[in-house]
């Protein structure tokens, strides 16, 4: 076997998977009440985050209504202005306090653990009573203890703990179609679009 693919392996069999099963869980609840979803990383856990999104507003291996499900990197306008107003570090953050009310979720992806910008929206979301949960490389780390719940990669390679990363998004989204699975057929609304 290759040695990246080793690697891999190594990784997959060292992390909590079943933690983000239950965080899956968890958020098929909280977004059937109405609450939403937001996602941060930058570069590649960027894209891990817009995977996790995207897979939650459309769909991920079977039908389901749409889930409110926000990566903040995505509105360039908004990414752009704040950072050349109040520094990159705010980018997250300060999207954050403008469209998060108390019991939505954030998940924070950063193989380092230390992305300034990241941990700052950790540190926003305790603030405003998001619930934060984090998937990083290897603890301890920044993001890790400023999260409600982290998942740690262990493994000393980038490319390989987004790869394991990537695999842990797609761990939630089943979890998330097994809950609204569970809760009986047909089409749900979520609280906030059923008022209207």
């Amino acid at each position: 076997m290759h040695t990246h693919l080793r690697r891999l392996n190594s990784a997959l069999e060292g992390t909590d998977a079943a933690r983000v099963e239950r965080w899956g869980a968890r958020a098929a609840r909280e977004l059937r009440r109405g609450q939403r979803l937001f996602a941060c990383g930058n570069g590649g856990s960027a894209a891990e985050a817009q995977h996790l999104t995207a897979e939650l507003t459309g769909r991920f291996e079977g039908e389901r209504a749409p889930l409110s499900a926000i990566a903040l990197h995505t509105d360039t306008s908004s990414l752009t202005a704040i950072a050349n107003d109040y520094g990159y570090h705010q980018v997250y953050a300060r999207q954050l306090r403008a469209h998060a009310r108390p019991g939505d979720l954030l998940v924070c992806m950063s193989t380092s653990g230390g992305s300034e910008n990241v941990v700052a929206a950790a540190k926003a979301a305790h603030e405003l009573g998001v619930l934060c949960w984090a998937m990083t490389g290897p603890g301890p780390n920044a993001l890790e203890s400023l999260s409600d719940e982290t998942v740690t990669v262990p493994a000393p390679h980038t490319s390989t703990v987004q790869e394991v990363h990537l695999a842990l998004v797609h761990v939630f989204c089943a979890a998330v179609d097994r809950e609204l699975a569970a809760e009986g057929p047909g089409v749900f609304v979520p609280a906030r679009r059923a008022a209207t």
